[in-house]
């Protein structure tokens, strides 16, 4: 598996060089090398996938790695200034700007910050600069890349975890995110939503609080109102999403359901819900044209937490997970979960922001320990970190 992996962070990298494209095409655009066929040939040439797997089987669990990918909502003005030292990451750039019509490094680099905050910009920039930030991590400690044994990605993250993983190649993954945020920004512009970051307690009412607010909602003349549980991100944190003024009634009644904090998140709509069912079907016909392949390491799903199983598994469950609450807790309970004195994993953050690392300390303390942060943005750059 090792092996595998390792040859996937070259690949990858090197196939960003020869890509064709634009942002108006009707299938994904192809690429000039298949990453997933490279990597396959691989693993044959290294004499034998067997013994890949017996030298992988013999690591203890302490040298392997475990890689996390932000989502949306990470973005910062800046974000990418950190890795263009780096080589091949001005050729993910270059690809991206001939998959989507546009300089995405400028407006990654330069802003303006609200236009990186809309839903069409960022979710394509968090993932390219999370699959350089792989660049950055294979180029300073290749081991990482090599052990690597797992992967997740926050949301539109996930999408990067199986490019990085060889289940899809990047331009088509990237093409895949592009359709994804243009339906989600379309869906959010046709009703006002967003996304409320709660931090709660033991005694916190979350099921209680989102049926009365539909309720303050109906008496506001809004028919079917949403307003649910979309992230599960820690032991008493959640995101609820829906129709502003639901949002809104939580965030002036947080004491009656016993929630400590609350705090909009810098989103555009009720992601996670099924206000986003119109942007369900164009993800479900640009996935049906991707070539998707099983992952080359195990990927999580948002949807239950689960590792992929196959290829279809990945195109039903990416469509999905647009309407589906993230269950991350889950999933770091999933990829964490082992026998008392097992050593924990290292643990590495490709992409902007420190979220993720946060939500682990607070799901699973001694994990945490073994975390590190890929730094996206130059020495000296702090930005306000998130609730």
């Amino acid at each position: 598996m090792s092996v595998r992996v390792a040859r996937a962070a070259r690949a990858w990298a090197r196939s960003v060089s020869g890509r064709r494209g634009s942002s108006n095409c009707p299938r994904p655009p192809p690429a000039a090398v298949d990453v997933a066929a490279l990597l396959r040939d691989a693993t044959a040439a290294d004499g034998g996938s067997q013994d890949a797997q017996a030298a992988a089987g013999r690591r203890e669990p302490g040298q392997c790695s475990v890689l996390l990918f932000p989502g949306q909502g990470s973005q910062v003005v800046g974000m990418g200034r950190g890795l263009l030292c780096y080589p091949r990451v001005r050729e993910l750039y270059d690809a991206a700007r001939r998959v989507l019509g546009y300089d995405l490094l400028e407006l990654s680099l330069r802003g303006p910050q609200e236009a990186l905050d809309r839903t069409v910009h960022c979710q394509p920039a968090v993932f390219v600069a999370s699959l350089a930030a792989v660049e950055k991590l294979h180029h300073l400690q290749p081991a990482v890349i090599e052990n690597c044994v797992a992967a997740a990605g926050f949301s539109v993250g996930e999408f990067a975890a199986l490019v990085f993983a060889g289940a899809m190649e990047f331009s088509e993954g990237l093409y895949a995110v592009k359709i994804r945020a243009e339906a989600m920004q379309e869906a959010s512009e046709a009703v006002p939503s967003g996304m409320l970051s709660v931090l709660g307690q033991r005694q916190s009412k979350f099921t209680v609080a989102c049926l009365e607010a539909q309720e303050h909602c109906k008496t506001r003349g809004i028919e079917n109102p949403v307003c649910e549980v979309s992230n599960y991100l820690f032991p008493d944190c959640r995101v609820i999403s829906g129709h502003l003024e639901a949002l809104q009634f939580l965030q002036k009644n947080f004491s009656k359901y016993h929630f400590r904090r609350t705090k909009m998140l810098p989103v555009s709509g009720g992601f996670h819900t099924r206000l986003m069912e119109p942007a369900v079907e164009p993800l479900v016909q640009v996935l049906k044209a991707i070539d998707v392949k099983k992952p080359l390491v195990s990927v999580h799903s948002n949807v239950d937490g689960n590792r992929y199983m196959h290829p279809k598994h990945i195109q039903k469950l990416l469509a999905q997970q647009v309407v589906s609450p993230v269950k991350w807790e889950q999933t770091m309970h999933a990829i964490y979960e082992r026998r008392k004195g097992t050593a924990f994993p290292q643990t590495f953050e490709v992409g902007p922001g420190k979220q993720l690392g946060a939500i682990l300390r607070s799901c699973n303390l001694q994990a945490w320990r073994s975390y590190s942060h890929v730094e996206v943005l130059e020495a000296g750059e702090d930005p306000e970190e998130p609730l």
